[in-house]
């Protein structure tokens, strides 16, 4: 009897592939239209490698032959493999402080030849498979405090190497796994309290420090009068509201000064406080600059830069300027109009119809990810899924964010449109598996 041949295409979600297919469409037209010179053949140019478009093509093209190559791959290859390649990231990532070339303030990459490798974007493959396989394992009940710690280590140990190497953003980012924490488990009150002491930190910068002391007091002494009954009982109370009290104080006065002083550097901190209309207090004039040179070079920074944006998205309307005709984009005066400003390329050559459509097909790719997450019989499948939705969200929100002047420019690059050949990889590998993962959702993988 003829056996019959397995089938790679059964089960796939053709969706997803397609979405990415169209998302890589429109990054290679974006680039194409912040990059290209009148006068060159455009065949020739794209076949050439010598173009930032014909470059990011070719990244494309490898990255779906690594895609082809992972639906081939048997699924139970990921969960079984997960802690090697997190080591295998941990090592790359240390390999890095030798071996790295100084980017654009950046410290995270590692140059050979004519190509740039970063690690960081790499990495967070790893550590979505590492978590989910640690949040899949029999043993692991992550209604207890350790199984927390574990796995919030494992998600923030790469973000901890990669902020010493000066990518701040890209260390952010790894923060978007507390979603998958959450989906398995992770208390509300532990996101509550996260998002509260970002809300302090926000209030550091606003607010006068005197001024915010002085509120955090009124807050304490007004909750320990709303539980005066309760704390007369149970003295404990009393301990824990006073704990926070002296928290909040203790990182209003010296946790955020210390992160502005001695973890962000000067560009970063000016970003910060240019979202928030604020004048820089850490600024240092120690080259004896004067006035009008200061002033001058802090316009040509990130405020620079966000303004151009905002000019250029707004410039293009409703449909936009067209492909080869928008002006900001086309003569340089948005700096990195192809990578971490990509958004307002596609906001001048397209309008609002095509800034709409962008957004649409990532709210479409974000919630069919959820859709394949909840379908999965596989806890590995699931926690993975989620994460994939982490990563993407966070890139697509603080990205966007960034372009319109609503984030901190933190520079990380928008999933499929931005050029970079470690990004669209990256990106490519992270959705395929989570693909070939869903073709064998009937199996419960360990």
């Amino acid at each position: 009897m003829n056996q019959q041949k397995p089938n790679i295409l059964k089960g796939i979600d053709w969706s997803l592939i397609w979405i990415f297919l169209l998302l890589t469409g429109i990054g290679l037209t974006a680039i194409f239209a912040a990059t290209y010179h009148e006068g060159d053949a455009i065949v020739q140019s794209f076949i050439g490698f010598k173009t930032d478009y014909s470059k990011q093509f070719y990244f494309f093209i490898i990255g779906t032959v690594i895609g082809f190559f992972i639906l081939l791959t048997d699924s139970k290859f990921f969960p079984a493999t997960a802690n090697v390649w997190y080591v295998v990231g941990i090592l790359m990532l240390l390999l890095v402080f030798p071996l790295h070339s100084s980017v654009k303030g950046t410290e995270s990459i590692i140059r050979f030849g004519g190509f740039n490798f970063q690690p960081a974007e790499v990495c967070k493959i790893f550590v979505a498979l590492s978590l989910a396989k640690y949040l899949s394992l029999p043993e692991t009940d992550f209604t207890k405090l350790r199984s927390q710690f574990i796995a919030t280590g494992i998600a923030l140990f790469p973000a901890a190497i990669i902020i010493l190497q000066s990518e701040t953003g890209l260390a952010l980012v790894y923060f978007s796994f507390f979603i998958v924490m959450y989906r398995e488990g992770l208390p509300a009150v532990i996101l509550l309290i996260g998002l509260a002491f970002a809300a302090l930190f926000i209030a550091t910068i606003v607010v006068d420090p005197n001024t915010l002391a002085f509120v955090l007091t009124g807050i304490a002494l007004f909750v320990i009068y709303l539980y005066r009954r309760q704390i007369k009982k149970k003295k404990r109370i009393l301990v824990r509201i006073v704990f926070v009290w002296l928290l909040c104080v203790g990182i209003q006065r010296f946790a955020v000064p210390y992160t502005f002083e001695h973890v962000l550097q000067h560009h970063q901190i000016e970003r910060i406080y240019n979202l928030f209309g604020k004048n820089n207090p850490y600024d240092k004039n120690e080259d004896g600059l004067t006035k009008a040179e200061v002033k001058k070079q802090k316009e040509s920074g990130s405020s620079y830069n966000v303004r151009q944006s905002k000019i250029a998205i707004g410039s293009g309307r409703i449909f936009g300027k067209g492909i080869l005709k928008a002006t900001q984009t086309r003569y340089d005066f948005v700096p990195e109009q192809r990578t971490d400003f990509i958004f307002c390329t596609v906001g001048e050559g397209f309008g609002f119809v095509g800034s709409v459509v962008l957004l649409g097909l990532y709210l479409l790719l974000l919630f069919r990810i959820i859709t394949v997450a909840e379908r999965q019989r596989s806890t590995f499948s699931r926690c993975y899924a989620y994460g994939v939705a982490g990563v993407l969200f966070f890139h697509i929100v603080i990205n966007i964010g960034m372009a319109v002047g609503l984030a901190p420019v933190i520079g990380i690059p928008l999933p499929f449109i931005s050029y970079g050949g470690t990004s669209l990889i990256s990106f490519t590998i992270l959705l395929f598996i989570l693909v070939r993962l869903d073709a064998d959702r009937q199996m419960v993988l360990r």
